[in-house]
């Protein structure tokens, strides 16, 4: 049971742990990895050279990096457009909650205003006002919203695109950054139309049209149109929020793809897949730079702190939106009792050794399945310690927990 950062370890053991983490990394697609292509390189060079140490330095600056990275969104367009009801549904804030973006008819913004994401500290959202207001005329705009600050603009409309936005997108492609063009209240303009034209109505032409009249609006002013994004403020799951998100995922740095990921409110299960993978990314990195050559140690796991278990535990079900404030919300929403909820998932009862099966059998048989699968093995000659296994086992729950209140709320709401 030798130490894996022993100065004994064989070069044998350093090739297991290199074909070990190009295996892991090899399976995630690029736009999903939370970890630079150069950091990865760079692992695998101490890999290959046996240098532990250094291995084992570059991944814990790499998970620091992706804890501590800021994330900065700007968001600007007209006036009643929805800037500011497209920032709370980002953040998963209700508009009448503590710290909630002010949603109002008229020009609530005059100045920059940041928005912190309740769960996700390094992650505001920047409500700019639009362009060409009194305090922020065109000529100065970029310059007065301090412009380098962000990662990228989301310019927003509900009707149409103004002259002084088609030539903002144009300053900001200039400075080489990244901007999207989102079109909010889709779900409004088509109700109208149902109203007015029951028997023509036709849900798809009407979105292809507002798409193309955007598209078009580009082509008139001599600019290459970028995609046009769909949405409805009230319906993140309809529509192109999943694919807006999705893009800004694939956009941003690796570095802070982890925390914008973790930041997504739960409106489809691909969704909150795409969290779970996430996390296990950062679980599986912690575990391969503390592994042990070394049986999973099973005795004496109910002898840890049990304290120290439950902030894992609810370290995960915060993220995933399946923690006690987060269910009494649900509960008021979907008008059950938190006790209705609570009844059909699991991760609230996992340390409950009241219940019938205890913490340390569910664990074991999580184990055996997990190493089962995998061939007694997580990875060519690399085991890990009890805490990997705990922490997917906490993850893996949580997310099946998110999955099963997000079909719950769907029922319910049909």
């Amino acid at each position: 049971m030798g130490q894996l950062f022993s100065d004994t370890s064989k070069d044998e053991d350093s090739g297991d742990l290199e074909s070990s983490f190009i295996a892991y990394f090899k399976k995630i697609k690029t736009e999903n990895k939370i970890i630079s292509q150069e950091t990865t390189c760079l692992i695998q060079f101490h890999l290959k050279r046996g240098n532990i140490q250094g291995a084992h330095s570059v991944i814990s600056d790499a998970l620091k990096n992706v804890d501590n990275v800021p994330i900065n969104i700007a968001v600007t367009g007209e006036s009643g457009a929805g800037k500011s009801s497209f920032i709370n549904a980002l953040r998963g804030v209700g508009h009448e909650e503590e710290g909630a973006a002010e949603v109002g008819v008229v020009e609530t913004t005059k100045w920059r205003t940041p928005y912190k994401h309740p769960k996700i500290k390094t992650l505001a959202l920047w409500d700019l006002p639009g362009i060409g207001t009194v305090n922020f005329p065109p000529k100065d705009y970029l310059e007065k919203v301090e412009f380098q600050e962000y990662d990228f603009f989301i310019i927003v409309s509900a009707t149409r695109f103004t002259k002084l936005e088609l030539d903002l997108a144009k300053a900001i492609r200039f400075m080489k950054k990244n901007y999207y063009f989102v079109r909010t209240k889709v779900d409004m303009d088509l109700d109208n139309e149902k109203k007015s034209k029951p028997r023509t109505f036709d849900r798809e032409k009407i979105l292809q049209q507002i798409r193309s009249y955007y598209v078009n609006t580009f082509h008139q002013n001599n600019m290459e149109a970028p995609e046009i994004f769909l949405i409805s403020n009230s319906h993140l799951s309809d529509y192109d929020f999943p694919a807006l998100m999705d893009t800004l995922i694939k956009d941003l740095p690796a570095e802070k793809r982890h925390n914008f990921m973790l930041s997504l409110p739960n409106i489809t299960e691909a969704a909150i897949d795409r969290k779970h993978k996430s996390m296990q990314q950062t679980i599986w990195l912690k575990a391969f730079k503390s592994g042990i050559l070394a049986t999973v140690p099973v005795v004496g796991i109910l002898r840890d702190d049990v304290e120290k278990l439950k902030e894992q535990l609810n370290y995960y079900r915060d993220l995933f939106g399946v923690d006690d404030e987060s269910l009494k919300f649900m509960a008021k929403d979907s008008q059950v009792s938190v006790e209705q909820l609570k009844e059909i998932i699991k991760s609230p009862y996992l340390l409950d050794t009241k219940k019938e099966k205890t913490f340390g059998e569910t664990f074991l048989k999580y184990v055996e399945k997990f190493a089962s699968a995998n061939g007694g093995l997580l990875a060519t000659g690399l085991y890990f310690r009890k805490a990997f296994y705990m922490h997917l086992l906490f993850l893996d729950t949580v997310t099946e927990d998110a999955k099963v209140l997000l079909r719950e709320t769907f029922k319910r709401k049909n």
